[in-house]
């Protein structure tokens, strides 16, 4: 008896559910029919610059298009910026100072002796604040004629790249030999110029690259020359005292380090680095 009261109350109650169903989806329909009779009178109207505005029935909108000529939209702006922080890392090592001075390093511990003294990590950090210090006024430059006036919107995104190329062209220009700039323009079937402003950035970035490392190993070859004539008189003094088992590297590593402490040798060669520049 108790199982049929329940199958009983169980059919009541699907039946009561089923009835609320129907009558929330009469009421949508109902709802949905007032609306639509409300926008008799809907109007889209064309504005100019590509504006939309209009009215749908109770609503108004209005949609605008207009961007300044001048600046970036959002997207472009987040493109560009990831760009350049992609571009970035070759950018500071083939455009600016970069290049010459850690090869410069990388002479000097090797002639040396020191594997592994000084770190890769330390040459990398000394090298970038060397450039930072070398490229200095350069940047100032760009960012003051450049990239102030872009944001500000007084120039547009054409000339804010022509200007800001312009003291990086004047520094690179600078370091690099005629003969490196006469190699890409045979190879980009240039003739002659009237002035170094027609040369095109894509012919002076490797031939600055090139002269960069020409200077480099020159600088490199005359860090050797002393350290190599200690190297000769060590491995000359073990050979007349018949001492040929011994490695005369590492005799001559403590006279290396002696004669570049007593030399000053980071202070004579960072400086002599720096004023390469200028």
């Amino acid at each position: 008896m108790n199982l049929l009261n329940r199958k009983h109350i169980r059919k009541k109650t699907i039946w009561i559910v089923m009835l609320l169903i129907f009558i929330g989806v009469l009421t949508f329909f109902t709802n949905s029919q007032n609306v639509k009779a409300a926008t008799v009178e809907d109007t889209i109207v064309s504005g100019q610059s590509g504006n939309i505005a209009g009215e749908l029935g109770p609503l108004q909108f209005t949609l605008t298009s207009d961007e300044d000529s001048n600046g970036l939209s959002s997207t472009l702006q987040i493109l560009l910026i990831l760009t350049i922080i992609t571009l970035a890392p070759s950018i500071l090592i083939m455009v600016t100072s970069f290049t010459r001075i850690i090869i410069v390093m990388h002479f000097v511990r090797s002639a040396l002796g020191t594997q592994t003294t000084p770190p890769n990590q330390v040459l990398v950090g000394l090298a970038l604040f060397l450039t930072l210090f070398i490229m200095s006024p350069v940047f100032t430059q760009i960012n003051t004629e450049a990239i102030q006036p872009l944001a500000a919107n007084e120039i547009s995104q054409e000339e804010a790249f022509a200007v800001g190329m312009t003291p990086l062209r004047t520094f690179m220009l600078e370091q690099t030999e005629v003969k490196d700039l006469r190699l890409f323009m045979d190879i980009a079937g240039i003739g002659t110029v009237d002035t170094v402003d027609d040369i095109p950035i894509t012919v002076i970035i490797p031939s600055f690259i090139i002269s960069e490392l020409r200077t480099a190993f020159i600088i490199g070859f005359l860090i050797y020359i002393p350290f190599i004539i200690i190297d000769m008189v060590v491995a000359s003094t073990l050979m007349s005292m018949g001492m040929m088992m011994l490695p005369p590297s590492m005799i001559s590593l403590p006279f290396k380090i002696l004669l570049f402490v007593v030399v000053d040798g980071w202070n004579l060669i960072v400086g002599e680095l720096v004023k390469t520049f200028f």
